[in-house]
């Protein structure tokens, strides 16, 4: 099965967009029940995380704690103005694996899937590939 790519339009120059219903909803038409996806970011100054989704609060958290560690600006040898981007988009990572039970994403009961945007507002891409058991 080839991957498939998601479009997450943001809208900020930090942002976490909950992206858990899309990937869910890839699940679904590709009808798998039981496996693992994998997602990655074909981006440098981006990321992918997982955590809470039921609190707005914590993502809200999340960013202000990056930014302070991670001011955007610095003493940064890079010229193009998004280091701090970049630094961020490494610390969280590019990727997550999950795995793919009874047609669902085996998420926690608070958990969710986040686009992390660090350099935005862009439309980025999110390459999605489902291995099926």
């Amino acid at each position: 099965m080839p991957f498939q790519e998601l479009t997450v339009r943001t809208r900020s120059r930090t942002e976490l967009v909950d992206i858990t219903a899309q990937v869910q909803k890839l699940i679904q038409e590709n009808r798998v029940e039981s496996g693992l996806l994998t997602l990655f970011v074909p981006h440098t100054t981006a990321a992918l995380t997982i955590n809470e989704n039921a609190d707005r609060s914590v993502q809200q958290d999340i960013l202000a704690e990056l930014n302070r560690l991670i001011p955007f600006t610095g003493s940064y040898q890079h010229t193009e103005g998004n280091s701090a981007a970049h630094i961020k988009s490494t610390i969280t990572g590019p990727s997550q694996t999950i795995f793919i039970e009874g047609g669902r994403l085996a998420l926690g009961t608070w958990q969710g899937v986040f686009f992390c945007e660090f350099d935005g507002p862009r439309t980025r891409k999110v390459w999605v590939k489902i291995v099926p058991d």
